[in-house]
C-alpha cells in the first residue's frame, strides 16, 4: 500500500454526502492527515460538537467553506449576508483552534454572481471589495484569513464575478495580508495565460492562503458546477501550477476539492483512496 502524502487535505466537498462524523472517520482511516470542512455539515451538529469531533480525530484543519456572496444590493439581505460571514469567521477560528498542530484559519470566499439585471462587472467587483473591507476588522480580531477564490468565468452570472487570480489580488491589495489572501484552485485558474505570473505575485504579496486541486475534463455535464474530476483524469498541467505555488513560498496543505455527482455517489472510502492516489500521481511529483 502506498503511503499518503502528508500534505494532502481532503476537502469535505469531495465526499459531499458524508456527514461530519463519517467524513472525519474515512479521512483518518485512509491515512490522510488534514481536512477542509464545509459550513453546512458543521452547522448540522453545532459548532461545539464539531470542534470536539475535529479535536478527537487528530486531523489538521485547512479551510472552512465558504463565505462570500457579497454582490447583493444594499438592504436587509446584504446586511444579513455580512452578518453570516461574521459567523463564518467565528466558526473558522474555532475549528482552526480545535484542529491538530499546523491547522490554518482560512475562510474561503466566493464573491457572488451578477445581481439580477446587472451587467456592470467592474462595479460589482467594487461591491465585493467594499464588503470584504467591512469584514477585515473581524478577520484580524479572530486571526482568520479571508481567501478570495476566483472562479472560472462560466460562473460569472450566478456564483462569482471574480474570474482571475489577478482580479482577486487587486481586490485584496488594499487590505492587510494577514486578513485577506487568495485561493488558487486549479480547476478555476488553469486556463488563464497570466496565472503563473499571478501566482508569483501572490507569493510576493504574502497572500497565497490555500491551494486546491482537481481536474478539468470535457464534455461538461448539464450542471457545470459538477464538472470536476480526480487529479490526473483531465487536461490540467499540475506540474507548472504546483511548481509555481511552491516557488511562490507556499508550504501549507493542499486540498483536493471535487464536485461530481458520480464521485459523490461512490463509496466514501473508495473516493478518499482514489483521491489520495490521484494526488500522489499528479501533484506530489512536483512538490
Amino acid at each position: 500500500m502506498n503511503a499518503v502524502d502528508p500534505r494532502l487535505s481532503m476537502n469535505q466537498a469531495t465526499i459531499k454526502y458524508a456527514n461530519l462524523e463519517t467524513a472525519l472517520e474515512v479521512t483518518v482511516d485512509a491515512g490522510v492527515q488534514a481536512i477542509g470542512l464545509w459550513r453546512e455539515p458543521v452547522n448540522d451538529v453545532g459548532l461545539d460538537v464539531a470542534t470536539r469531533m475535529l479535536t478527537d480525530s487528530g486531523l489538521r484543519f485547512t479551510t472552512h467553506c465558504r463565505g462570500g456572496f457579497f454582490t447583493l444590493p444594499d438592504g436587509p439581505a446584504r446586511i444579513a449576508a455580512l452578518d453570516d460571514n461574521r459567523r463564518a469567521i467565528e466558526e473558522t477560528a474555532a475549528l482552526a483552534a480545535a484542529g491538530a498542530a499546523g491547522s490554518t484559519a482560512v475562510l474561503v470566499l466566493v464573491a457572488g454572481g451578477l445581481p439580477e439585471g446587472a451587467r456592470d462587472l467592474a462595479g460589482t467587483r467594487h461591491r465585493v471589495q467594499d464588503a470584504i473591507g467591512e469584514l477585515v476588522p473581524d478577520a484580524l480580531a479572530a486571526g482568520v484569513t479571508l481567501a478570495i477564490e476566483p472562479l472560472h468565468p462560466m460562473y460569472i452570472s450566478d456564483r462569482c464575478v471574480v474570474s482571475t487570480l489577478g482580479q482577486a489580488l487587486d481586490i485584496a491589495a488594499d487590505f492587510d495580508a494577514r486578513a485577506v489572501g487568495v485561493t488558487v484552485d486549479t480547476f478555476h485558474v488553469f486556463w488563464d495565460p497570466d496565472v503563473l505570473i499571478q501566482i508569483a505575485r501572490a507569493g510576493r504579496e504574502g497572500r497565497l492562503a490555500t491551494y486546491q486541486v482537481c481536474d478539468w475534463k470535457t464534455p461538461l455535464p448539464a450542471d457545470v458546477l459538477l464538472s470536476r474530476h480526480y487529479p490526473g483524469d483531465g487536461v490540467i498541467d499540475f506540474g507548472s501550477l504546483t511548481r509555481a505555488v511552491v516557488d511562490a513560498g507556499y508550504t501549507g496543505d493542499i486540498e483536493v476539492e471535487i464536485f461530481n455527482e458520480d464521485i459523490w455517489a461512490a463509496e466514501h472510502r473508495e473516493v478518499v483512496r482514489r483521491t489520495a492516489a490521484g494526488f500522489r500521481d499528479a501533484v506530489v511529483p512536483h512538490l
